[in-house]
């Protein structure tokens, strides 16, 4: 893999950051017109909308000349039936956790600023190794100390004078206790099922959860969703269809291990877009709290970086 090819995956993954952290401004603005469980129904609704294209173009890729026959067209129907199929509990297990994950951070904008949000739910960066030791992994010493910075990060950034968690920002820890949980699954069940198919369903799963909610406990008043379309559209089509296709672009070629380092980026990004359009304010005690967080989210990730330049300098010398 060339250096340019290497660094324009970075670039897109980079891109997919942005949009991603620029959701959570989009999700905030999003609830002055509409509840939480509404906006999310609505937005994963048009977030599986936008992914129908991506499957079948790729379905048709895989099916290749040969689907110019009835028969290879009725047999590769039928492949696509099948993974359907399988990707089906998978996936409806994993729209389950999406949307206790996303319900929490949504109701936890209501309570606290897009960027506090984005660095709380980057946590699970933290989380995942600590949840891999009751699957009988091993934790290493970066990601104790990556932990460490991270909860001392986070005292700084939602802890109150009178040593008091905010009701949003102790959802949005919540909510990073199921993302963790989602993506541990997701690394599961990717092995074994379509990955596009499995995220389809997952995003249908979440989206019916979400009206179903919406339909006992809120008022869905089509003029507030009309008044909230920018906002769903970008939460929907730009971080769920586009960022996610990019997201597959990208990580063709790229290094697992940078492309989570430039992932934990979309916090910065949530910082920023809430500064700028939202008018949030962080504060010299919630800047340094951001700092420990992101260390934090990072440290964990160097040694595979280190080691995974090292495998690519003796590959070239060895080549």
């Amino acid at each position: 893999m060339s250096k340019q090819t290497h660094w324009k995956s970075n670039l897109i993954l980079l891109f997919v950051a942005c949009i991603w952290g620029f959701a959570f401004v989009a999700q905030r603005e999003g609830m002055t017109y509409t509840g939480p469980f509404t906006f999310n129904a609505v937005r994963f609704a048009l977030g599986a909308l936008s992914l129908i294209p991506l499957i079948v173009v790729l379905d048709r890729k895989a099916a290749g000349q040969a689907a110019a026959t009835a028969t290879a067209t009725a047999t590769h129907s039928l492949k696509t039936a099948n993974s359907f199929k399988k990707a089906a509990l998978p996936g409806i297990w994993a729209g389950l956790i999406l949307f206790s994950g996303s319900s929490l951070q949504q109701i936890g904008l209501l309570y606290t600023t897009a960027g506090k949000a984005a660095f709380v739910t980057g946590l699970y960066i933290v989380i995942v190794p600590f949840i891999g030791l009751f699957l009988k992994q091993r934790l290493n010493l970066s990601s104790g100390l990556g932990a460490i910075l991270a909860v001392v990060g986070l005292f700084f950034l939602c802890v109150t004078n009178d040593l008091t968690l905010g009701k949003g920002d102790l959802l949005e820890l919540i909510g990073a206790l199921f993302w963790s949980i989602h993506i541990l699954m997701i690394d599961n069940f990717s092995r074994k099922v379509d990955v596009l198919k499995l995220s389809f369903v997952q995003i249908v799963t979440c989206s019916l959860l979400s009206f179903g909610v919406a339909l006992v406990t809120e008022h869905i008043d089509l003029s507030g969703l009309s008044q909230a379309l920018i906002p769903l559209l970008y939460g929907g089509i730009g971080s769920v269809g586009i960022a996610y296709t990019l997201q597959v672009v990208g990580q063709k070629n790229a290094h697992p291990t940078q492309a989570a380092i430039i992932f934990s980026l979309e916090s910065v990004f949530a910082a920023i877009g809430g500064y700028f359009l939202l008018d949030e304010l962080l504060g010299m005690r919630g800047f340094v709290g951001c700092l420990l967080m992101l260390l934090g989210m990072l440290l964990p990730q160097f040694p595979q970086l280190f080691a995974g330049f090292g495998a690519g300098r003796k590959t070239a010398k060895e080549i």
